[in-house]
């Protein structure tokens, strides 16, 4: 009998997400009974705002949204976004260029399915969310990786994006504020990277999914907004999972050129057709409805923002830069290896991760998730008592 067929070469290729898998080793040692401290979701421990739920509870009432409705979104939400977008990232574009995806991911998967062919190069400033090798890969691209250490607040400068550009390169991720990292570019490195883009005629895939939250009187300024000229090269990527802790709802949305739009909307028709209406009528009323729930929530991030980075640079060998965006902070632990801590010797950040939860349980996410070894990333999106408590046993697990 013949051997049965290869699985694909491709998938078979493609890692766990690292954090969804620190994630639930974390829950499934609580459920075992072990008080652990996870750091390792992005994902923010608020309720999603009654006045969401209420519009979504609405929603089951009318048999309108029990029906296949279009795969590029609502109208209505659609017509929300574009508001938003042009409230928030400076850019006036029409409904048509908006499409409404079943989360960030979706968005991000199909921005690289919709600018990338194979062989292409896609520059990838380090560290980075951990699912954008694998998205640019399932694209048949190549990641290319930048990267920027603590010493430059991990943002990349153009003149290694220079560096690194090929006859290849086709495309730039662009992040601010940043997942892992918390760092935010200022209005003028923002404009000179995408004016470096402009010029090389490389496409743009700027993921804001944490464009609402920055600190300190910070604003992250968005490509298009910094260069508006970029805008025919750039696909903005969002959602409403971080800025109104709607993460369980998956709706988030892609916007851009109408021609890369039009291609990445027939994808979409082929792969999942409509997002969830229900869902889709509560993101109308979180993006039309009053912020104030939003702020707050912002304002609590700060406090804990203020918090964590206060306590992390307590510990002797830890380099803490000050995250002024999303809720994560990116130490460098490159003091804390190659020494002995009860009884073990950790020499890259993915040891010193697993020694963390074997003797503090305390769960962390290791930079070999995001780039080079040497860092980890730490969530901030728990409550205050947890935050405290796990760095408090950090700091007695290090103390010199």
């Amino acid at each position: 009998m013949t051997e049965r067929a290869p699985l694909s070469r491709k998938l078979s290729a493609i890692a766990e997400s690292a954090t969804l898998k620190v994630d639930a080793k974390a829950k499934a040692l609580k459920a075992e009974g072990k008080p652990v401290v996870s750091y390792a979701a992005g994902e923010p421990d608020f309720a999603t705002p009654q006045f969401i739920v209420d519009a979504a509870a609405e929603a089951l009432a009318n048999p309108a949204n029990y029906r296949y409705t279009p795969a590029a979104g609502l109208p209505e939400l659609r017509e929300a976004i574009a508001a938003k977008t042009l409230r928030d990232s400076g850019l006036e574009v029409s409904p048509s260029q908006v499409i409404v995806t079943n989360g960030g991911k979706q968005s991000v998967y199909q921005a690289f399915q919709a600018v990338v062919n194979p062989g292409d190069e896609v520059l990838l400033p380090a560290p980075y969310w951990t699912t954008y090798p694998e998205a640019i890969r399932l694209a048949d691209g190549v990641p290319v990786e930048v990267f920027a250490g603590a010493d430059q607040e991990y943002k990349v400068t153009v003149d290694q994006l220079e560096a690194a550009r090929t006859e290849r390169t086709t495309v730039l991720v662009f992040v601010s504020p940043s997942n892992p990292t918390g760092s935010v570019y200022s209005p003028e490195e923002t404009a000179a990277i995408a004016a470096w883009a402009l010029e090389h005629g490389i496409w743009i895939i700027s993921d804001e999914i944490y464009q609402n939250l920055t600190y300190e009187g910070v604003k992250a300024t968005s490509v298009v907004e910094a260069l508006p000229e970029v805008a025919g090269q750039t696909i903005l990527v969002n959602g409403v999972a971080k800025t109104y802790a709607m993460t369980g709802w998956r709706v988030g949305w892609m916007v851009g050129p109408a021609d890369a739009i039009k291609i990445a909307g027939n994808l979409q028709s082929h792969l999942t057709s409509n997002v969830n209406n229900v869902a889709q009528r509560a993101a109308i009323a979180a993006l039309n409805g009053p912020q104030t729930e939003a702020e707050q929530f912002r304002e609590a991030f700060d406090r804990r923002r203020k918090l964590i980075v206060s306590e992390l640079s307590k510990i002797d060998g830890l380099v803490v830069p000050n995250p002024t965006g999303a809720f994560y902070v990116y130490p460098d632990v490159q003091g804390l290896l190659g020494r002995t801590w009860g009884g073990v010797t950790p020499t890259t950040s993915l040891e010193l991760a697993d020694l963390i939860l074997d003797q503090a349980e305390v769960a962390v996410v290791p930079g070999e998730a995001f780039g080079p070894s040497g860092y980890i990333r730490m969530s901030y999106a728990l409550g205050d008592d947890q935050l405290l408590e796990g760095v408090q046993r950090l700091q007695r697990l290090f103390a010199s």
